[in-house]
Parts: structure tokens; C-alpha cells; sequence
């Protein structure tokens, strides 16, 4: 079956996939990522993949607003120190200028540089950097592992999301009868993100439930209509309560993972691929959504504003 076409048709982003630590072979880098970057190439996407670089400021997230990128998919895999100062000051300013973001984290304090961020970082909880409110233990498994830590499932399973209707954009497909995408990646230990009340413009998207408490959790939360401090609409952001959607062994676990993951695997995706693929069009809602152009932007283009993201002329219809 071809990729479903959602609305209109959409031109090609510029897409930045990068990780928030240096190649280290034997943990999340960006090669672990690698499914996830055909399945945006597929779609028609040109996807520069790349993990961070030793100097204390990235060479390009400290610059990123300079450079010509659409979007950033932000894998945070750090414990802590993943971006610098420089870093997320360059990736503010891409938000500024209309870049799109997408943020990923995990577990506890497993990409807790996503603070620094803004609105973004106040979606995160973590377990010692903005924490949830009435937060507990969930994952009772691995004792290694504090909250915020949702049990979802196991890695390489399927976990049921739930949603308010009408059903956010990103949730839509063609593939199901319900017209929403009903099954994400599970993991046994997801983080934390919300939609503060403050936050007019942020929404959840999704619900996951945990398999070991019942307690329900988000999955992910959109930002869609911030105004900058300068009067002026940021760019859309996602902010996803683990990279484990995303991952390779979390898609196919014969992919392999760090050593250091321990849980025994699920082969339920194996036995069952189609809601897999079902899933694959929340990536390309996602890349769209994100691509979708604030009027400002259109507008810096058109007065020779070089910066202004290719696609800020991508006005859908």
C-alpha cells in the first residue's frame, strides 16, 4: 500500500536528525536512528543524520538558525549535558525564524537538556529538572531506572493510544477505519511531557496507559501558535515522551540495541508488521505538520531574507 496522502501534497524539507551525544558506538547514536531516517527519506524528504560533535558548541545546532534547515527531529539521549548553552540558543532562534522542532527523550533524567529550551522544556518532566506533580514509580522492573518511567510494554510490542476527538492531525491516516493511528512503539519505561494549562497552544496529541499501573500518560504534546518575543509565530514543535517511537530496535528488534538494555524483547511487532507501517504515518504527519510555514516567514523569503527556511512559501493549499 502506498504512503497515505493526508490534506495537500507537500514539497520537501530540509530535515536535521541529530542526537544529543558524540558517536559513541555502544549507546543511542544516530545510527540507531537509521529506520527512521530512510522511512523521512522515503517520503521525499532530504535527511541529514549526524550525532554531536566533542566541542563544547555544536558546529551546527549553536548556528542552526544560520543554516538551511526546515526541521529538527532532536533525539535527546543524554543524561544531562547533551547541549550547550550555544546549542539551544541556536536552536531558539531556529524556532524564531519558523524552524519546526521535534524533541525526543526517554526515562528519568535521560535527555534532561531539553530544559533549557523554552516552552519546549516546560513540556518535559524529568526526574530532578521540572518534575511531574505527584510523581511516582511506574516501571517496577528494572529498580536502575526512577520516574518518570511509564510501562508501556515491552520493546519490539505494540501499545494502544487513545486520543481526544476530533483526533489531532498527526494521529490521521488513511489506513484505518477509525481514520486515526491506533498503535504506537512500546517501551518499558517511557518519560514524562504534558500540555501545561498556561499554554494555550500546546496539545496533547496522544495517550498511552501504563501495562503495569493503569495510570494513563501522554505521548506526545504539539505546539502550534506561539508568539515569539518579537510579536512573531515560533515554529511547530512536537515533544515526544521517548526516542524508543523512533528507534531501530523499536521497529525491528533484530536491529540490536546498546548493551546496556537489558529487558527481554516482544517479537509482537515481527508476528504483526501491518500496524507497524499503519504507524510509519504518524513520521510523515509529523515532517508535514512541522513543515507547515507561519505567514512572517513567507514574507522574509519574498524580502530576501536567505535564513527564512526554504519551505516558509509552503502555504498548503
Amino acid at each position: 500500500m502506498p504512503p497515505a496522502v493526508l490534506g495537500h501534497a507537500h514539497a520537501m524539507a530540509k530535515i536535521l536528525l541529530q542526537t544529543t551525544i558524540v558517536d559513541i558506538p555502544d549507546d543511542w547514536n544516530v545510527g540507531r536512528f537509521s529506520l527512521l531516517a530512510d522511512e523521512l527519506a522515503r517520503a521525499g524528504h532530504e535527511v541529514t543524520a549526524r550525532n554531536r560533535d566533542e566541542a563544547t558548541d555544536d558546529s551546527v545546532l549553536s548556528v542552526l538558525d544560520t543554516l538551511d534547515y526546515d526541521q529538527l527531529w532532536l533525539m535527546a539521549v543524554d543524561t544531562g549535558n547533551g547541549l550547550s548553552p550555544g546549542d539551544s540558543a541556536g536552536i531558539m532562534r531556529f524556532r524564531e525564524r519558523g524552524g519546526g522542532v521535534l524533541t525526543a527523550r526517554d526515562h528519568q533524567d535521560l535527555g534532561s537538556c531539553l530544559v533549557c529550551l523554552g516552552s519546549i522544556g516546560q513540556l518535559n518532566h524529568f526526574h530532578n529538572q521540572n518534575p511531574e506533580p505527584h510523581a511516582r514509580r511506574d516501571d517496577q522492573d528494572n529498580p536502575n531506572i526512577s520516574w518518570p518511567n511509564y510501562h508501556s510494554g515491552a520493546n519490539g510490542a505494540y501499545q494502544p493510544v487513545t486520543t481526544d476527538e476530533p483526533a489531532h492531525e498527526l494521529l490521521r491516516t488513511d489506513r484505518n477505519p477509525s481514520g486515526r493511528i491506533e498503535w504506537f512503539p512500546a517501551h518499558p519505561h517511557e518519560g514524562a511531557v504534558s500540555a501545561p494549562p498556561e499554554y494555550d497552544f500546546a496539545q496533547v496529541v496522544g495517550r498511552g496507559r501504563s501495562t503495569v499501573s493503569g495510570r494513563t500518560f501522554n505521548l506526545a504534546v504539539a505546539l502550534d501558535g506561539e508568539t515569539m518575543a518579537d510579536g512573531g509565530p515560533a515554529g511547530r514543535a512536537v515533544a515526544c515522551s521517548t526516542f524508543h517511537h523512533f528507534a531501530d530496535m523499536n521497529w525491528d528488534i533484530d536491529a540490536g540495541a546498546p548493551s546496556f538494555v537489558t529487558e527481554p524483547p516482544s517479537d509482537e511487532m515481527k508476528r504483526d508488521p501491518a500496524r507497524l507501517e499503519v504507524f510509519k504515518d504518524y513520521v510523515r504527519n509529523i515532517a508535514r505538520w512541522l513543515g507547515a510555514r507561519a505567514e512572517h516567514n513567507a514574507n522574509a523569503r519574498e524580502n530576501g531574507d536567505v535564513r527564512a527556511p526554504r519551505s516558509a512559501a509552503l502555504a498548503e493549499g
